[in-house]
């Protein structure tokens, strides 16, 4: 019985996204980015066939697994625009370092504004890691690793919803700051959705997703006893 959840699941999740993908580029909305609406129609049709989370663990467990090899494939576009990197290495240093010492500050200063508990000062201050990265920081500095879970997740649907929206409202257009930005901000899921605009894009969105970790893993637990 678990053999065909998971079947129907993995099945039901990628007929779900081929669909949405379309609609996305057909209607191209914030609100058709496939990872919102994709998430939002599976999780109500696994709500009308009466499978809950943990019958759908194993399929996401499989799917997950996948991630390996296409973050790896990262590798090729990156390679094939080393030239562009290079050439924008200095700026984009001082962009990505800048951009993450600020998303630390206003995190915590909403959070004290409402004044929230440490620990969840702590879970959003690494909002805009990626979640395994953000899941083994959340236990130095002091996190709730399930929280952190679903703020980082919460971050990066947003970012990947509105942040091409912001940046054409701003005119922003050149590949490489959108691929930073997103990168930096919104983490795979804003680099998958990023990724989609050009091969550059995805390329430098992926850069900058591993940067701004490594910035924020090494860096946040020493300072963040200051701030908190």
């Amino acid at each position: 019985m678990n053999n065909v959840i998971t079947t129907y699941s993995i099945i039901l999740t990628i007929i779900v996204y081929y669909f949405v993908r379309r609609i996305s580029l057909k209607y191209p909305s914030p609100f058709t980015t496939p990872v919102f609406l994709g998430t939002s129609i599976v999780i109500v049709i696994l709500l009308i066939s009466s499978v809950n989370y943990h019958e759908y663990e194993a399929a996401k467990e499989i799917m997950t697994y996948l991630l390996g090899p296409a973050t790896v494939a990262l590798a090729v576009p990156l390679y094939r625009n080393r030239n562009v990197l290079k050439a924008y290495l200095a700026p984009a240093l001082v962009g990505l370092i800048t951009g993450t010492i600020v998303t630390i500050l206003l995190a915590i200063y909403i959070a004290k504004l409402f004044h929230l508990a440490k620990y969840m000062l702590a879970s959003l201050s690494i909002k805009s890691v990626t979640i395994p990265v953000a899941s083994e920081v959340s236990k130095i500095i002091g996190g709730d690793t399930i929280l952190v879970a679903g703020i980082v997740m919460i971050t990066g649907m947003c970012g990947a919803m509105f942040g091409p929206w912001l940046m054409n409202l701003l005119n922003i257009r050149h590949p490489f700051a959108r691929g930073l930005a997103i990168g930096s901000m919104a983490h795979g899921i804003g680099t998958a959705e990023v990724a989609k605009e050009g091969e550059l894009q995805g390329a430098v969105a992926g850069v900058a997703m591993g940067i701004a970790a490594v910035l924020i893993s090494t860096v946040l637990p020493f300072v963040l006893p200051y701030l908190l």
